[in-house]
C-alpha cells in the first residue's frame, strides 16, 4: 500500500477493508518517513504492531472471495 492511501485510511472516519497477513486491521497512524503503519487486527485491538506499507493489503472491490459469478447470454 502506498503512503498517501494509508494516510487517507487512518484519517477516514470510514472503516475500510484493510488486511495484514490476511487479517483485518485498523490503521492507527502512518510514519511516511519510514514507510511503517501503527496498526493493529480487528480481534485483538490491545496488540498494537508496526509494520511496513508493503505488507498492507486493501482488497480491490472487483476481487471476490472465490465466488466465482457466470453470466450466460441467450440470444
Amino acid at each position: 500500500m502506498n503512503t498517501q492511501r494509508a494516510q487517507e485510511i487512518a484519517e477516514s472516519a470510514t472503516m475500510v477493508n484493510v488486511t495484514y497477513d490476511g487479517k483485518p486491521i485498523y490503521i492507527q497512524n502512518v510514519d511516511a518517513e519510514r514507510e511503517t503503519a501503527r496498526i493493529y487486527t480487528l480481534d485483538q485491538p490491545d496488540q498494537e504492531i508496526s509494520v511496513s506499507l508493503n505488507s498492507l493489503i486493501e482488497p480491490s472491490p472487483f476481487q471476490s472471495d472465490g465466488i466465482q459469478m457466470v453470466c450466460d447470454r441467450h440470444d
